[in-house]
């Protein structure tokens, strides 16, 4: 059961990278300062969705 358990939860760690990829690009698109801006924000957006998940979601439990 535990296996099934976390196998749901990396579904769910792929789909929130997913959004803080897609919102890091997509500020760097809005912002309109050059294709390295947009990678460097698509960084940021990633790095921002692994501090997300360690602190916040990690920490709920099953709650």
């Amino acid at each position: 059961m535990t296996h099934h358990h976390h196998k749901e939860q990396e579904n769910y760690d792929k789909l929130y990278y997913t959004v803080g990829l897609l919102a890091g690009l997509f500020t760097g698109v809005v912002i309109d300062n050059g294709i390295i801006l947009i990678v460097i924000l698509g960084i940021f957006g990633l790095l921002f969705t692994g501090f997300f998940l360690q602190l916040l979601v990690k920490g709920r439990g099953d709650a």
